[in-house]
């Protein structure tokens, strides 16, 4: 199942994931996102969404380790990252709010969420976009 990741770039950006390779996506402090969490599996395609400045889907990761506690609270759970790529062009969250099927999208419905589960086709139809323009 794919998913969205949103970020904060001040906190952990695409550029520090670029640099980095591989990461623990921690500090996630949301039932349902730890639910989220839970649920995504070894290999599942991520996008990543900077959620501050420009609010806009910058690039892609896969699941590399599935959920154990998170080591700042055992409490709650975190994941492994790996990068994907980097998109050539970005999808802003004006142009998922105006797409009809996109605006649907737990990202656009529930903006607190910051582990998002999508479909296949809505992946599939966000990174079509990221790599005809820039919206």
């Amino acid at each position: 199942m794919p998913w969205i990741l949103k970020t904060e770039p001040s906190e952990y950006s695409f550029a520090d994931l670029e640099r980095e390779k591989i990461t623990r996506w921690d500090g996630v402090r949301n039932y349902q996102a730890r639910n989220n969490l839970r649920s995504m599996k070894t290999g599942d395609p991520c996008l990543i969404y900077e959620s501050v400045g420009p609010k806009k889907i910058v690039g892609s990761a896969r699941v590399s380790q599935e959920a154990y506690p998170d080591p700042k609270d055992p409490s709650w759970l975190c994941v492994d990252i790996a990068l994907g790529s980097r998109f050539p062009n970005t999808v802003s969250l004006d142009f998922l709010k105006s797409d009809p099927v996109l605006s649907q999208i737990s990202l656009v419905k529930q903006s607190r969420l910051s582990v998002c589960p999508i479909t296949q086709g809505v992946y599939q139809s966000i990174v079509h976009v990221c790599q005809l323009s820039s919206l």
